[in-house]
């Protein structure tokens, strides 16, 4: 799950966030399906960042990562 984790953050939503100046970094996999991030670049610090990560990353992990029932910023 891990992977397929990192391959959808590096194809989906990384190339997303590039196009305004920011990153996404994997942290961790919580065993209750909860994945922990680190927003980088301008994402770090953005008022529309809690946003972006639930109605963006979160929507797409969920939809493309069976198991994945939450994403937390760290």
């Amino acid at each position: 799950m891990e992977n397929e984790i990192r391959n959808v953050l590096e194809m989906d939503v990384k190339p997303a966030l590039a196009a305004d100046g920011g990153s996404i970094e994997f942290v961790s996999l919580e065993g209750d399906g909860i994945v922990n991030v680190k927003l980088q670049g301008a994402c770090a610090g953005c008022p529309g960042a809690q946003m972006t990560l639930k109605m963006g990353v979160e929507r797409i992990l969920k939809e493309k990562v069976p198991g994945v029932k939450q994403v937390n910023a760290v």
